[in-house]
Protein backbone atom coordinates (compact mmCIF):
# COMPACT_ATOMS: atom_id res chain seq x y z
CA UNK A 1 0.00 0.00 0.00
CA UNK A 2 1.31 3.43 -1.01
CA UNK A 3 2.39 5.69 1.67
CA UNK A 4 0.16 8.79 2.26
CA UNK A 5 1.01 9.95 5.79
CA UNK A 6 4.17 11.02 7.80
CA UNK A 7 4.30 11.20 11.17
CA UNK A 8 6.80 12.98 13.22
CA UNK A 9 7.86 13.45 17.09
CA UNK A 10 8.90 16.58 17.91
CA UNK A 11 12.26 16.68 20.86
CA UNK A 12 15.24 15.61 18.96
CA UNK A 13 13.81 15.55 15.71
CA UNK A 14 12.18 19.19 14.67
CA UNK A 15 13.10 20.84 17.98
CA UNK A 16 16.36 20.45 19.52
CA UNK A 17 16.94 21.43 23.36
CA UNK A 18 17.34 25.51 24.23
CA UNK A 19 20.87 24.08 26.31
CA UNK A 20 20.69 27.66 27.81
CA UNK A 21 17.18 27.27 29.09
CA UNK A 22 17.44 23.78 30.11
CA UNK A 23 21.34 23.46 32.01
CA UNK A 24 20.54 26.96 33.50
CA UNK A 25 21.29 25.58 36.69
CA UNK A 26 24.82 23.82 35.71
CA UNK A 27 25.04 26.93 34.19
CA UNK A 28 25.06 29.17 37.02
CA UNK A 29 27.46 26.84 38.63
CA UNK A 30 29.99 27.25 35.94
CA UNK A 31 29.42 24.07 34.02
CA UNK A 32 29.08 23.99 30.64
CA UNK A 33 28.78 19.98 29.41
CA UNK A 34 30.11 19.57 25.58
CA UNK A 35 27.73 19.04 22.91
CA UNK A 36 30.26 15.51 23.05
CA UNK A 37 29.60 14.53 26.30
CA UNK A 38 25.58 14.78 26.47
CA UNK A 39 25.59 13.08 23.15
CA UNK A 40 27.92 10.02 24.81
CA UNK A 41 25.41 9.94 27.55
CA UNK A 42 22.75 9.47 25.54
CA UNK A 43 24.07 7.00 23.41
CA UNK A 44 24.85 5.29 26.59
CA UNK A 45 21.70 5.58 28.48
CA UNK A 46 19.11 5.29 25.46
CA UNK A 47 19.75 1.16 24.96
CA UNK A 48 19.07 1.16 29.18
CA UNK A 49 16.05 3.18 29.39
CA UNK A 50 14.80 0.77 26.32
CA UNK A 51 15.17 -2.21 28.27
CA UNK A 52 13.43 -0.55 31.24
CA UNK A 53 10.69 0.19 28.68
CA UNK A 54 10.19 -3.01 27.23
CA UNK A 55 10.33 -4.87 30.64
CA UNK A 56 7.20 -2.38 31.75
CA UNK A 57 9.49 -0.49 33.87
CA UNK A 58 9.57 3.02 32.89
CA UNK A 59 7.67 5.52 30.91
CA UNK A 60 9.05 8.46 28.58
CA UNK A 61 9.39 11.20 30.86
CA UNK A 62 11.81 8.55 33.36
CA UNK A 63 14.34 9.08 30.19
CA UNK A 64 15.45 12.39 31.79
CA UNK A 65 15.65 11.24 35.43
CA UNK A 66 17.84 8.42 33.67
CA UNK A 67 20.00 10.64 31.94
CA UNK A 68 20.73 13.29 34.87
CA UNK A 69 21.21 10.86 36.88
CA UNK A 70 24.51 10.03 34.74
CA UNK A 71 25.36 13.06 33.28
CA UNK A 72 26.07 14.58 36.89
CA UNK A 73 28.68 12.30 38.13
CA UNK A 74 30.17 12.85 35.04
CA UNK A 75 30.71 16.30 35.19
CA UNK A 76 31.36 16.04 38.92
CA UNK A 77 27.98 17.82 40.36
CA UNK A 78 25.91 15.62 43.14
CA UNK A 79 22.58 16.43 44.70
CA UNK A 80 19.31 15.25 44.20
CA UNK A 81 17.61 18.60 43.60
CA UNK A 82 19.59 20.04 40.59
CA UNK A 83 18.97 16.95 38.88
CA UNK A 84 15.45 17.39 39.86
CA UNK A 85 15.60 20.87 38.31
CA UNK A 86 17.11 19.54 35.07
CA UNK A 87 14.46 17.37 34.51
CA UNK A 88 11.99 19.76 35.05
CA UNK A 89 12.88 22.58 32.33
CA UNK A 90 13.80 19.37 30.05
CA UNK A 91 9.89 18.51 30.53
CA UNK A 92 9.04 21.83 29.78
CA UNK A 93 8.01 21.90 25.81
CA UNK A 94 8.90 25.43 25.16
CA UNK A 95 12.34 25.22 26.19
CA UNK A 96 12.59 22.66 23.24
CA UNK A 97 12.98 26.02 20.74
CA UNK A 98 16.04 25.09 18.16
CA UNK A 99 15.34 24.53 14.93
CA UNK A 100 18.08 23.44 12.75
CA UNK A 101 17.82 25.41 9.08
CA UNK A 102 16.47 23.93 6.28
CA UNK A 103 14.03 22.38 8.65
CA UNK A 104 10.41 24.31 7.17
CA UNK A 105 11.82 24.03 3.35
CA UNK A 106 12.53 19.55 3.98
CA UNK A 107 8.49 19.91 5.74
CA UNK A 108 7.29 21.87 2.84
CA UNK A 109 8.30 19.78 0.32
CA UNK A 110 7.17 16.53 2.29
CA UNK A 111 3.92 18.31 2.70
CA UNK A 112 3.56 18.47 -1.33
CA UNK A 113 3.99 14.42 -1.34
CA UNK A 114 2.64 13.53 2.36
CA UNK A 115 -0.10 14.61 4.40
CA UNK A 116 1.92 15.27 7.35
CA UNK A 117 1.65 14.70 11.37
CA UNK A 118 2.83 15.12 14.84
CA UNK A 119 2.64 12.38 17.62
CA UNK A 120 4.26 13.94 20.89
CA UNK A 121 4.56 13.11 24.66
CA UNK A 122 4.40 16.50 25.76
CA UNK A 123 2.28 18.58 28.35
CA UNK A 124 -0.24 20.09 26.19
CA UNK A 125 1.11 23.15 24.76
CA UNK A 126 3.63 21.92 21.62
CA UNK A 127 0.86 23.03 18.94
CA UNK A 128 1.84 26.47 20.31
CA UNK A 129 5.75 25.80 20.57
CA UNK A 130 5.85 24.40 16.55
CA UNK A 131 3.70 27.75 16.21
CA UNK A 132 6.33 29.54 17.71
CA UNK A 133 9.29 27.96 15.99
CA UNK A 134 7.30 28.72 12.66
CA UNK A 135 6.81 24.95 11.61
CA UNK A 136 3.22 24.43 13.01
CA UNK A 137 1.66 25.49 9.83
CA UNK A 138 3.45 22.52 7.87
CA UNK A 139 0.98 19.91 9.61
CA UNK A 140 -2.23 18.98 8.83
CA UNK A 141 -2.74 17.44 12.88
CA UNK A 142 -0.44 18.10 16.01
CA UNK A 143 -1.25 15.03 18.17
CA UNK A 144 -0.34 16.05 22.12
CA UNK A 145 0.07 13.43 25.23
CA UNK A 146 -0.81 16.27 27.17
CA UNK A 147 -4.11 16.51 25.44
CA UNK A 148 -4.92 12.79 24.50
CA UNK A 149 -4.36 11.51 27.84
CA UNK A 150 -1.87 8.91 26.61
CA UNK A 151 1.72 8.76 25.92
CA UNK A 152 3.86 7.03 23.90
CA UNK A 153 4.28 4.06 23.20
CA UNK A 154 0.79 3.88 24.06
CA UNK A 155 -1.61 2.33 21.10
CA UNK A 156 -3.60 5.15 21.75
CA UNK A 157 -1.82 8.38 20.63
CA UNK A 158 -0.83 6.83 17.71
CA UNK A 159 -4.52 5.89 16.93
CA UNK A 160 -5.83 9.01 17.81
CA UNK A 161 -2.94 10.51 15.21
CA UNK A 162 -4.19 8.14 12.69
CA UNK A 163 -7.37 9.26 12.82
CA UNK A 164 -7.23 12.44 12.72
CA UNK A 165 -5.64 12.76 9.29
CA UNK A 166 -8.23 9.50 8.69
CA UNK A 167 -5.21 7.61 7.06
CA UNK A 168 -4.72 3.59 8.01
CA UNK A 169 -1.26 2.41 10.18
CA UNK A 170 0.19 0.22 6.57
CA UNK A 171 -0.05 3.47 4.84
CA UNK A 172 1.87 6.21 7.43
CA UNK A 173 5.40 6.47 8.51
CA UNK A 174 6.89 7.80 12.21
CA UNK A 175 9.77 8.78 12.93
CA UNK A 176 11.45 9.52 16.33
CA UNK A 177 14.19 9.38 18.54
CA UNK A 178 13.80 6.39 20.92
CA UNK A 179 13.52 2.88 19.83
CA UNK A 180 10.61 1.67 22.65
CA UNK A 181 9.02 4.42 22.35
CA UNK A 182 8.46 5.91 18.87
CA UNK A 183 9.97 2.70 16.77
CA UNK A 184 8.24 0.16 18.79
CA UNK A 185 5.20 2.01 19.49
CA UNK A 186 4.56 2.78 16.01
CA UNK A 187 4.93 -0.43 14.41
CA UNK A 188 3.01 -2.06 17.06
CA UNK A 189 -0.03 -0.37 15.50
CA UNK A 190 1.05 -1.51 11.90
CA UNK A 191 2.84 1.77 10.97
CA UNK A 192 5.89 1.93 9.18
CA UNK A 193 9.48 3.23 11.42
CA UNK A 194 12.19 5.32 10.93
CA UNK A 195 14.40 6.02 13.93
CA UNK A 196 15.87 9.66 13.86
CA UNK A 197 18.85 8.86 14.88
CA UNK A 198 21.32 12.29 15.73
CA UNK A 199 23.43 10.79 18.33
CA UNK A 200 24.19 7.70 16.34
CA UNK A 201 22.78 5.02 19.24
CA UNK A 202 21.07 2.42 17.19
CA UNK A 203 24.06 2.71 14.40
CA UNK A 204 25.34 -1.25 14.76
CA UNK A 205 20.91 -2.24 15.23
CA UNK A 206 20.17 -3.11 11.27
CA UNK A 207 17.21 -0.58 12.24
CA UNK A 208 16.31 1.85 9.27
CA UNK A 209 17.32 5.00 10.68
CA UNK A 210 18.52 8.66 9.79
CA UNK A 211 20.43 11.60 11.17
CA UNK A 212 18.84 14.45 10.08
CA UNK A 213 15.63 15.86 8.08
CA UNK A 214 17.14 15.76 4.52
CA UNK A 215 18.57 12.18 5.15
CA UNK A 216 14.66 11.36 5.37
CA UNK A 217 13.51 13.26 2.38
CA UNK A 218 16.51 11.01 1.01
CA UNK A 219 15.66 7.86 2.42
CA UNK A 220 12.02 8.02 1.70
CA UNK A 221 12.67 8.92 -2.40
CA UNK A 222 15.03 5.94 -2.02
CA UNK A 223 12.63 3.48 -0.78
CA UNK A 224 9.11 4.93 -1.14
CA UNK A 225 8.76 5.75 -4.71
Amino acid sequence: MALRALFFDVGNTLLFPNRGRILASLHERGVFPSERLLSAVERKIKPQFDSLVESRASIDHGFWHLYYSHLLPELGVEGAEIRDDLVARTQVSGNWCDVRPGTRDVLLRLGQRYCLGVISNADGLIAEVLSRCGIADCFRSITDSGIVGAEKPNPRIFEAALDSLGVLPEESLYTGDVYSIDYLGATRVGMQSVLFDVSGTYLERGLPRVESLPELEAWLERCCD
